[in-house]
């Protein structure tokens, strides 16, 4: 009897999920909010921030960070979090302005960069990096550039890697063997530089517990 209550509550929770998932118009969830499962597509090549757990074969080794056009890839869905050291309320908005982190939802790691060159256009290499906690180091933070006063799903957006002032983007160069057909990600040294912008697609987007909370991310004490 027991394991038919589990069960039940384990088709319950997946349902809602599904639900969630295909409700992009959903009442409440017009923003982004944190601990929100998404996935980020480039406005320009429209492919999908992806990652898996293959390492790159130069460079600093670390786990690969691409983009690639399926829609229906598990691997490209990222969890919302704050910026290291921080903290944010769960279905709270994302303030524009924020520093954020993208953990990769299947491999626990965050989305990372540093003053490495990428394999493919030599440009400022872009990689998944962290623990199996979800735990990496500043390298994982982002600044969150967009017009509006929160992250909006229908917004476009900039991610500006904080400790080098790069931006988030694709540099339309393809990998061969083991990741064929994906598209190269990169960080690019200026705002304004082709391929850039970003917009959330699919995802799970938790509902605001408390819209007129003031400061919603904090530092840790």
């Amino acid at each position: 009897m027991r394991e038919n209550r589990v069960y039940f509550s384990c088709a319950i929770s997946f349902i809602t999920l599904a639900l969630w998932t295909s409700s992009v118009k959903a009442k409440g969830t017009e923003h982004v909010t944190c601990g929100s499962i998404l996935k980020l597509m480039n406005v320009d090549y429209k492919v999908r921030l992806h990652s898996d757990d293959i390492k790159y074969g130069s460079g600093s080794g670390q786990q690969s960070v691409t983009g690639t056009s399926s829609k229906e890839d598990g691997n490209s869905y990222w969890l919302v979090k704050a910026g290291t050291k921080r903290q944010c309320t769960r279905g709270v908005p994302i303030e524009c302005g924020d520093i954020i982190r993208l953990e990769h939802v299947a491999t626990k790691k965050n989305l990372h960069s540093h003053l490495v060159s990428s394999p493919l256009s030599g440009k400022q290499e872009i990689s998944a990096f962290g623990d199996s906690k979800g735990e990496g180091d500043n390298g994982d933070n982002w600044l969150l550039v967009c017009d509006t006063t929160y992250w909006r799903r229908d917004g476009r957006i900039i991610l500006k890697h904080v400790d080098t002032d790069a931006y988030l983007a694709v540099s339309g160069r393809v990998y061969g063997n083991p990741i064929t057909g994906h598209i190269e990600v990169v960080g690019e040294y200026f705002s304004n530089a082709p391929h850039v912008k970003w917009i959330t697609t699919e995802g799970v987007f938790i509902h605001p517990n408390d819209f007129k909370a003031q400061h919603h991310i904090h530092t840790e004490l």
